[in-house]
């Protein structure tokens, strides 16, 4: 129903910059909450920042005030703005969709009924490789 294809990873300097994008395809009238996630070498994975179908956000302690978030529903993109990259960001970053039962409420419009069952999509990852 969903698909979803991160880019923009590579490697970077500590204190520099990247931006990550995440094209999303198919029913996309069906998502509600997105998502990125990171997954460290030997660590569990961990949500970064969410965003809501209305813009709302919300970050991990570990970059807060040096992540940000946003997602272009006209285009169909979901983003990550990383600033201030610290080596312990390294990692490998997905994106994730979550789509809303058909019949459920999606900004005040009833999902039709190609959403059928509400589930999470990922995509495959990017990696992120900061260096000192």
């Amino acid at each position: 129903q969903v698909q979803l294809v991160e880019s923009g990873g590579g490697l970077v300097q500590a204190g520099g910059s990247l931006r990550l994008s995440c094209a999303v395809s198919g029913n996309t009238i069906c998502i509600t909450t997105m998502g990125w996630y990171r997954q460290a070498p030997g660590r569990v994975r961990e949500l970064v920042a969410r965003i809501t179908s209305g813009g709302r956000t919300s970050y991990a302690d570990s970059v807060n005030g040096r992540f940000t978030i946003s997602r272009d529903n006209a285009k169909n993109e979901l983003y990550l703005q990383m600033t201030s990259l610290k080596l312990e960001d390294t990692a490998v970053y997905s994106c994730q969709a979550e789509t809303a039962s058909a019949g459920t409420v999606i900004d005040g419009d009833l999902a039709p009924d190609r959403c059928g069952f509400g589930m999470d999509y990922w995509g495959k990852g990017t990696l992120v490789t900061v260096s000192s």
